[in-house]
């Protein structure tokens, strides 16, 4: 039962990409809707505990939370946007460097790093240049796209850093509302400040930013939440790192995207150095919701 959870979960998440992608909405409003339904399918089951954990959270505690939800937000911002102009492929290997984002911190820091995380993180790197050369050889817009997934994975690891702190006195259901709260209500904003249509979309469009919600935050991260009572951390981090190959299989099936084959180089690369990295290093307390 538990090796089928946890093919759904990888199925599940790596499905939000091509879903994203396929979605013929802006950026911005795949972004909110995607957390304000988030928020509406998990606050159920935080009512019970939400006031009280919230009301010790403390200043600090606020500033933290906030900062994890204005994070979230720009990067789902950046990695949707990146979808739309890049292959899923290369977006999602790219956003994906959020853990080597987080070592990069780490050391930044003056916290002590293994060799060999060092050695995974120069790997994956090259991967990025690899990918991005390939791009940079079919158009700009590509090239910017990976730009903008790297964002996203900058963004996704200041939101885990900071959610992390958060986490150490507040539980995980109280905490996602609060902040799938505020990176809806920032990407709302954002929305009306770009004048951006929010509604007025097809219901193959809806379809898929319902299908993305349940897929990747109720079928995905839930259930390899729901593993971890029964799973390593370590083995479910190395888990997630199979949303890149799956989102690459499905964007093939569904999108018909054939990337280069250098960008599969680089995908290749980026997961040898992740898997290196991940089974090296002790994997961030929080899993972003992808």
């Amino acid at each position: 039962m538990n090796a089928f959870l946890a093919i759904v979960a990888i199925l599940g998440v790596s499905a939000s990409g091509p879903l994203m992608a396929g979605a013929n909405a802006p950026a911005l409003a795949i972004g909110f809707w995607r957390n304000a339904l988030g928020t509406a399918a998990v606050a159920p089951f935080a009512a019970r505990t939400i006031r009280r954990e919230l009301t010790g959270l403390g200043r600090e505690g606020w500033y933290a939370t906030a900062f994890a939800g204005v994070m979230l937000a720009v990067h789902f911002a950046t990695w949707v946007s990146a979808l739309k102009m890049t292959s899923v492929a290369a977006a999602t290997a790219m956003v994906s460097m959020q853990v080597v984002f987080v070592v990069v911190i780490d050391l930044l820091r003056g916290t002590r790093t293994p060799p060999a995380v060092v050695a995974g993180v120069s790997i994956a790197v090259v991967g990025v240049l690899v990918i991005t050369g390939v791009d940079f050889s079919l158009s700009a817009r590509a090239v910017a796209g990976d730009l903008l997934a790297l964002v996203g994975g900058l963004t996704a690891a200041l939101y885990l850093m900071a959610g992390s702190r958060v986490r150490e006195t507040v539980s995980t259901t109280s905490y996602t509302v609060v902040c799938y709260s505020i990176c809806a209500v920032t990407l709302a904003v954002s929305c009306l400040v770009a004048q951006v249509e929010m509604i007025d979309f097809s219901g193959r469009t809806w379809l898929a930013i319902v299908g993305v919600t349940i897929c990747a935050q109720l079928l995905g991260h839930s259930v390899l939440n729901h593993l971890l009572a029964v799973m390593s951390p370590g083995l479910i981090s190395l888990l997630l790192l199979f949303e890149v190959p799956g989102a690459a299989i499905l964007a093939g099936i569904f999108l018909d995207q054939t990337p280069p084959a250098g960008v599969y180089v680089g995908l290749a690369l980026i997961l040898a150095g992740l898997v290196v990295v991940v089974v090296r290093r002790p994997p961030p307390e929080e899993v972003l919701p992808d």
